[in-house]
């Protein structure tokens, strides 16, 4: 048989010994219902402890009945007697169980007809790896020095129809592992802790906000018009209105409005969604924050910036140096560079005394990709682009952005060619967008405008007009600051992930 062939069986062997288990599943869970004892009318089971208490407290628990609840997640049967590990939301814990264990049945009542719930040491023997089942007993160690539980009671609360796939202990196919995120959860520890990590992230960035006076606040997903940033939207229609919609790209708009309104420091938390590629950092619905203050500009959003990381590393890690991959990110400190001096230190490009017409040249000498007539603030942002963005490994803020890629931002005092705008880097990747706030309506309906014929020439991703931002502008925006921060690439660096995925609980993915 050839190597072709021979997968191919392989395939199909694991295929029927699949089948075979599904069918042997089945007919234990019929089984079950046939007397009585259907599992799945079980409606709450009483737990005193989860697994890591009773391993990081065996002194003070030791000979101390104790009731857990989890997955069985592997087993070593020993004729009358055996012993399994118990997987719950802290960790995993060995049960010992044998042929004395308390055979009485357990009755609950209900509305509903009284259940019997067995319990003995062959219906142990029945369950399956994959089964959730809730046990009592007395906490022990074994001969070998493990802390375990010798049950005295056992319950079975669900049961695995399904097995666990072959080979699930440290699951290492990614696309089995992001579709079913349910099972890479059960099989790497490791991922759960990320996701916990996140949580706290998150929790941290908010206190950070809150004890300056921030107020969370929440506005649309479904908008009129998708503003606030430059990406392609999610199209759908309300049926009753008979009107097109858009998922939100940015929650900007609506936070500004605040500002207008008389709130001077609003933040949200939330989920964005833009119709655009898919990369390792990119994914078509993610997380940001976005946070404005009144009477604030971009110098202040930087400390802002530097000052809620700095606190979300300490507070949750305990520590400012990272590893990423191969390099390790310093937190301690940020750099800051004008967009104008970073490419002259990285690309060797004054664009200082460069022009739209020598200024070309150059960048194609440097590999830079020029597909348009384009002005000296666009080369400009091409070159630091290109050449510049991969190479900011350490926390590096660039400020002064071309007025052409930033049409929500206030102008530069010193040179109107650029704004009062920042961006931070790290590993190479932005991590947060900020800015002085324009707030002149008469410049930012310029710059719409300008955006408009972008968007009939071609441009997707180009801001639309939006009527009713202009007027709010015109009741009166006060100097303001914002920022809007990339809580899933911040949180892929501050736990070493190497895909977007790894920190999205259920990243979209193509349907089988």
């Amino acid at each position: 048989m050839d190597k072709q062939n021979k997968n191919v069986q392989v395939e199909v062997d694991t295929q029927v010994d699949t089948q075979k288990e599904l069918e042997v599943r089945k007919k234990k869970f019929e089984a079950l219902q046939g007397v009585d004892n259907n599992p799945f009318l079980q409606s709450k089971f009483e737990k005193s402890h989860l697994a890591s208490e009773i391993l990081g407290g065996f002194a003070q628990l030791d000979g101390q009945a104790v009731s857990i609840a989890g997955r069985i997640v592997s087993r070593r049967i020993m004729g009358k007697a055996s012993f399994f590990h118990l997987l719950d939301e802290s960790g995993k814990i060995q049960v010992y169980i044998n042929s004395e264990v308390d055979a009485a049945a357990k009755v609950k009542s209900g509305a509903r007809k009284e259940v019997n719930f067995r319990g003995s040491y062959d219906d142990f023997l029945s369950f399956d790896i994959g089964d959730i089942v809730g046990l009592s007993g007395r906490v022990f160690k074994t001969k070998t020095g493990e802390t375990s539980v010798y049950a005295s009671e056992i319950t079975l609360l669900a049961k695995g129809l399904l097995p666990l796939p072959e080979k699930w202990h440290g699951l290492t196919d990614v696309d089995t592992r992001y579709r079913q995120r349910y099972v890479d959860l059960i099989a790497n520890p490791q991922v759960k802790e990320t996701f916990i990590y996140r949580s706290k992230i998150i929790k941290a960035m908010r206190d950070y906000f809150d004890a300056r006076g921030f107020i969370e606040v929440e506005t649309p997903v479904l908008k009129t018009i998708a503003g606030g940033a430059n990406a392609r939207p999610f199209e759908t229609h309300h049926k009753t209105l008979n009107l097109k919609l858009y998922l939100r790209i940015a929650t900007e708009i609506h936070l500004k409005k605040l500002i207008v309104g008389g709130f001077e420091k609003v933040y949200e938390i939330g989920r964005i969604f833009r119709n655009e590629g898919m990369s390792t950092k990119h994914n078509p619905e993610f997380t940001s924050v976005e946070l404005y203050e009144a009477y604030a500009d971009y110098n202040d959003i930087i400390a802002l910036t530097e000052g809620v990381i700095k606190y979300i590393a300490k507070t949750v890690f305990d520590k400012f140096v990272f590893k990423h991959a191969d390099k390790e990110i310093d937190f301690s400190s940020f750099g800051r560079l004008t967009m104008v001096d970073a490419v002259k230190q990285y690309a060797g490009l004054d664009f200082s005394k460069l022009t739209e017409k020598t200024a070309p040249a150059k960048l194609k000498a440097k590999g830079v990709k020029i597909d348009k007539e384009v002005t000296w603030g666009e080369l400009l942002y091409l070159a630091f682009d290109q050449l510049v963005e991969p190479q900011l490994i350490q926390p590096t803020f660039i400020t002064h952005y071309p007025v052409e890629v930033s049409p929500l931002s206030k102008k530069c005092r010193v040179d109107v060619r650029l704004t009062e705008r920042f961006e931070l880097f790290a590993n190479g990747w932005e991590i947060a967008n900020a800015y002085s706030e324009l707030n002149c309506p008469y410049d930012q309906r310029t710059r719409f405008e300008s955006q408009e014929a972008k968007r009939v020439a071609g441009d997707s991703e180009a801001l639309r007009l939006d009527e009713d931002f202009l007027k709010a502008l015109e009741y009166g925006l006060p100097p303001t600051g914002g920022l809007g921060i990339g809580i899933d690439r911040l949180v892929m660096l501050l736990t070493n992930s190497q895909s977007i995925r790894d920190v999205i609980l259920f990243p979209t993915m193509r349907p089988l």
